[in-house]
């Protein structure tokens, strides 16, 4: 891949934005039935225990042959609308954050709205791992200023098809699955408290997927023993900026918010990786308990992990009106989203 320089996530800090009158009505969330256990993977020449250790991760989703991204949204999508109670007339916009498309063009919010059946605008918004934050902002804008009734907002992502099996230090920690809410309008105290998204392009090269667009079309002759057509990851400095980016962006979206830390209910962060998850809680102060893990049930879900979790906690009774809720999303680009969000 050649040499690579660590961004600097103190140098990069962007500015900190509030939103307020936007709630969330409804949730919902899919994973596919198919689970692949670390035991499964041992074929490919991955150890089960170091994944564990280094990962936290014990088992993974993956799309059957006849399913893809468009597939997970819909689904996540349907339960969502469902839990709202909302008639799909009054759907006005619909935004999908995915890295895996179903193919490159059209975007595959076009397909999911036709497959739902919705009249409304709809496209993707590719930030990767940071897609569902992403979208998450663009769509409260869009419900906050009166240009939007009913907001779908979906991260779903199809990541077995994008990995290099023989990678097996890469590929033992993605699965398949779609999280989704609706958004409309809601009270001055509901909605973004604060939040920051962000972007430090110097760390581009250390998650991506080379082959695929101008600048390195499919046409291209491929240099034997490469896949460049498939995701690749440098894993020990996105660690390290992972760590650092969640410390920095905690403490400026609480100080902006005028919150304490200890006021935030449930802190709903991407499932990347338990380590990271786990030296940001430590270095923080912050109580495990208010972190809900599901890594270790669906491995990193991308631009799923944080909706999700989301669905997962909303459906099981923990958050209620007037919580405050911590999502961060962070991932290739590099790119991030941090939201103190109350319910």
């Amino acid at each position: 891949m050649g040499a690579t320089k660590e961004p600097g996530i103190g140098l990069r800090r962007p500015p900190l934005r509030q939103l307020a009158g936007v709630q969330v009505i409804g949730t919902g969330s899919y994973v596919p039935d198919n689970v692949v256990t670390n035991e499964d993977l041992a074929s490919l020449g991955c150890d089960s225990d170091w994944i564990v250790q280094r990962t936290g991760i014990r088992e993974r989703r993956h799309v059957p042959p006849d399913m893809c991204t468009s597939d997970l949204a819909t689904c996540a999508a349907e339960r969502a609308i469902e839990a709202a109670g909302v008639d799909r007339s009054e759907i006005d916009l619909c935004l999908l954050g995915t890295f895996s498309p179903d193919q490159p063009i059209p975007q595959t919010a076009t397909t999911v709205q036709d497959n739902l059946g919705l009249n409304c605008p709809a496209t993707d918004l590719a930030a990767a791992c940071a897609g569902f934050a992403y979208s998450l902002v663009f769509a409260s804008q869009f419900v906050a200023t009166g240009c939007s009734k009913y907001a779908l907002v979906i991260g779903a992502d199809t990541n077995s098809r994008l990995l290099d099996p023989t990678d097996v230090k890469t590929y033992p920690l993605f699965g398949d699955g779609a999280g989704a809410v609706i958004l409309t309008r809601g009270s001055d105290e509901q909605g973004m408290l604060a939040y920051t998204l962000g972007a430090d392009g110097s760390g581009s090269q250390l998650l991506e997927r080379p082959m695929g667009g101008t600048k390195t079309p499919f046409t291209q002759d491929v240099p034997p023993g490469e896949c460049p057509w498939l995701v690749r990851m440098e894993g020990r400095p996105i660690f390290k900026w992972a760590v650092r980016l969640l410390e920095d962006s905690f403490a400026q979206v609480l100080d902006g918010a005028g919150v304490s830390q200890d006021q935030v209910k449930l802190w709903l962060l991407h499932q990347a990786n338990q380590r990271i998850i786990d030296a940001a809680v430590a270095s923080c102060g912050i109580d495990s308990a208010r972190v809900p893990v599901h890594l270790d049930r669906y491995g990193n879900t991308s631009a799923g992990s944080i909706p999700i979790a989301l669905d997962e906690c909303v459906r099981a009774g923990q958050v209620e009106r007037g919580d405050d809720l911590m999502f961060c999303g962070f991932g290739a680009g590099l790119s991030w989203g941090t939201i103190l969000w109350r319910w």
